[in-house]
């Protein structure tokens, strides 16, 4: 079925059903936002159901979860029982094996109740998808013990240190930011991979080590996403065979070591490329919420100093807006990247540098434009955001913290963009 990427389905705009462009009348919208509609593919539908009913319960849990600092056990139980780890795991082990922009819609509906609820299902949900493209005997030895076990992961290179032995490798470091760890069997490490011959160049290559292999540090206490509980990990000496690793090249499009055993293109898509995309709706449907709220409450608040009904006044129509075109600008990038990475999977074709840097610029531009829409709304809304009893002060925290992901630094992701377009190496090793 084709997808119209730049669409959302109005079965997505949020429980309490807020948003703009939602009236349908005998299948002919009455509002001239039709475009903010979707053509969501049929798989994803199910799922959206279960997600909506999800949100209540996780909007009254919200500032539980941030007291915790991870999920509430009620909360990770009622995501396994939806299925939401599993959306890109291959239905061969019982996953839904949905196409990758699942992962987009799903974690904008989740972030519209709790953002850091999102993040984890967004960063715990892709390791199953990483895992297809492992050795098909990491797959057995993961999923045969548990289908539903959850992986964490920590992708900064540098913080590890591997050396070659018999049989594998031994891996030790120091790795921050394992978010949802405490709650995971399984983590996926990235090291450097050191070699005595510099004629070998750098390797960065990606581990699989079992709970019992690394030690968890309670390190996060944090001013956004606070419930993600993303502590560090550390690792002494441990030995991590051939087939629980996977060089950083085989995740750069095409083939993998697991594509015998799971053939969609979904697990051909270039892993780091289009890692932007794997968070980035936790930014969208934090921002969609903010901007929902601020409606809502234009349309009943009045000012404070002249009792001027705030709907009333231009300054308020024009911030919706501009808050609204930034985020609806976001959902079109976000949403069209992932469908044209499955289509050019489909298609067999490898993308070139051109466009990996394409969707790095692409991932970290569609999230900016979601902080700044959460920035303009919380200064719009003068000293309510304030309180801590409100929850736009906690979309204000988590907007930014999601921003602060190395992911979404555009003067990085830009300047890989503007090298490449200047015919100049890309300086990103992952790609």
């Amino acid at each position: 079925m084709a997808l119209a990427p730049v669409l959302r389905d109005s079965s997505l705009l949020g429980a309490k059903d807020r948003s703009i462009g939602k009236e349908i009348d005998n299948g002919k919208d009455t509002d001239p936002e039709l475009h903010r509609q979707s053509v969501m593919s049929d798989p994803f539908a199910p799922v959206a159901e279960r997600v909506r009913a999800l949100l209540p319960a996780l909007r009254t849990r919200a500032e539980q979860t941030e007291e915790l600092r991870r999920l509430p056990p009620e909360t990770e139980q009622a995501l396994h029982d939806a299925q939401l780890f599993r959306i890109l795991q291959p239905k061969r082990v019982g996953g839904l094996e949905l196409d990758y922009v699942a992962l987009v819609d799903c974690t904008d509906l989740l972030a519209q109740a709790d953002a850091s609820v999102a993040w984890n299902v967004a960063n715990l949900a892709s390791h199953h998808w990483m895992l297809a493209m492992f050795n098909r005997r990491a797959q057995d030895r993961v999923w045969g013990e548990d289908p539903n076990v959850l992986i964490a992961s920590s992708f900064i290179f540098p913080a590890g240190r591997a050396r070659r032995v018999k049989g594998g490798y031994e891996l030790r470091g120091s790795w921050p930011l394992s978010s949802g760890v405490a709650s995971c069997q399984w983590n996926m490490l990235a090291s450097v991979v050191a070699s005595e011959d510099e004629a070998d160049g750098v390797e960065y290559r990606i581990f699989l080590l079992p709970k019992a292999d690394y030690t968890i540090l309670d390190t996060w206490k944090a001013a956004g996403l606070r419930g993600t509980a993303s502590n560090d990990v550390e690792v002494r000496d441990a030995f991590v065979a051939d087939e629980m690793t996977i060089a950083v090249s085989d995740l750069s499009g095409g083939a993998t070591p697991g594509s015998a055993s799971n053939p969609n293109a979904l697990y051909k898509l270039p892993v780091f490329s289009l890692f932007p995309f794997v968070i980035s709706g936790v930014a969208l449907g934090n921002a969609q919420a903010c901007l929902d709220d601020y409606i809502e409450g234009a349309q009943h608040r009045a000012s404070t100093y002249n009792r001027a009904r705030l709907g009333d006044l231009q300054s308020t129509q024009i911030k919706i807006a501009e808050a609204s075109a930034k985020i609806d600008a976001a959902r079109m990038i976000m949403r069209s990247s992932c469908v044209g990475a499955m289509t050019c999977a489909r298609d067999d074709r490898i993308p070139d540098m051109a466009t990996k840097t394409r969707y790095r610029r692409d991932g970290a531009y569609s999230v900016n434009l979601c902080t700044e829409a959460v920035s303009l709304l919380f200064a719009a809304s003068g000293a309510r955001g304030l309180f801590t009893s409100g929850v736009l002060q906690r979309q204000f925290r988590d907007a930014h913290a999601i921003n602060s992901h190395i992911a979404f630094n555009f003067d990085a992701a830009g300047t890989s963009y503007g090298r490449v377009a200047l015919g100049l190496p890309s300086d990103n090793l992952t790609l």
